[in-house]
């Protein structure tokens, strides 16, 4: 009877793992199941969430017409674009000297303090003197009255106009756009500045359309711009004598306006090549130590000497 007993119970016991192993088994077969639908799952959210983000942000806008795109300008060979040139510091005084005498009644750059000037465009003494003909808030006195102070180099160019408002009331409705980072900011850069200043006809071409209080300009979108021609030869009288024809006063806007949005352009090229210089040393450096450190495993010779047969023989 006790062993017809444990005869039962062992067969039991056999009953209960067979029925675990092929549970386990059916886990084991189910869970690489759940892992590919969980990997399939998140491709598929994956590639279409960049399918829709790329439906809403990634195709080109396209012009309907040409005329809305605005003539493509030509590409002029700036000396500052160059790898191994920098601003011609002239350049930039004469632009902002037009700057100054045309563009600051209209346009500001209000985010070039008068010290970034100095050194590149103004001398120290130049900047200040500049800097004090404009008044600025001054700390709230005792009363907590804000009283006018003269500007100092810590003081950034000032606007044209008090607010947007009065902008937009004093040019027809147009907002003139800050020029501190137009070049960056525009499609074509210095070449799209410079046609555009350069691109006014005497009149608009047989069949172009312009609406009302706009001026006919192709470079510009659409061919209608607010701004209406504003550089004309000899209208800037050049401290250094330089003939201030339309296009060269342009040309040294332009550049300014390219300095006003990097103006750090000449440090950095300086330090790129010092660290040209400092790491292709160190690349050399590092070659001969390779070589040196690992010469005698690359070099060395391995020669088998077989062993002498032994006198007994096998």
């Amino acid at each position: 009877m006790d062993l017809f007993c444990s005869f039962l119970s062992s067969e039991h016991l056999i009953n209960i793992k067979q029925r675990a192993a092929s549970t386990s088994s059916g886990a084991a077969e189910a869970s690489p199941l759940r892992l590919n639908i969980a990997a399939a799952a998140s491709t598929a959210v994956a590639i279409g969430s960049a399918a829709w983000y790329y439906h809403l942000y990634g195709p080109v806008a396209q012009a309907a017409t040409p005329a809305e795109e605005g003539l493509h300008p030509a590409k002029y060979p700036w000396v500052h674009e160059q790898m191994f040139k920098t601003f011609d510091h002239q350049a930039l005084r004469r632009g902002f000297q037009v700057y100054r005498e045309v563009c600051a009644a209209c346009h500001s750059l209000n985010r070039i303090p008068f010290r970034t000037l100095v050194g590149s465009v103004l001398t120290v003494d130049e900047a200040k003197a500049l800097a004090e003909e404009n008044e600025y808030d001054a700390e709230p006195n005792d009363q907590g009255i804000i009283e006018k102070r003269p500007g100092k180099l810590s003081d950034y160019l000032p606007d044209p106009y008090p607010n947007e408002e009065a902008s937009r009331f004093a040019n027809a409705g147009a907002l003139p756009p800050d020029l501190s980072l137009i070049v960056k900011a525009r499609h074509g850069g210095c070449n799209y500045i410079f046609s555009l200043l350069t691109g006014y006809p005497e009149e608009a071409p047989a069949g172009a359309q312009v609406g009302a209080g706009l001026n006919f300009n192709p470079y510009f979108p659409g061919t209608g711009i607010a701004m209406a021609r504003v550089l004309f030869d000899g209208l800037v009288e050049y401290e250094d004598g330089t003939p201030a024809s339309t296009s060269q006063m342009a040309k040294d806007v332009v550049e300014f306006l390219n300095w006003a949005a990097e103006p750090e352009m000449d440090d950095r090229k300086k330090m790129g090549m010092k660290v040209l210089v400092v790491t292709s040393a160190l690349f050399a450096l590092s070659v001969w130590v390779k070589r040196y450190k690992w010469a005698w495993l690359k070099s060395r010779k391995i020669v088998y000497d077989p062993p002498k047969g032994s006198s007994g023989g096998h």
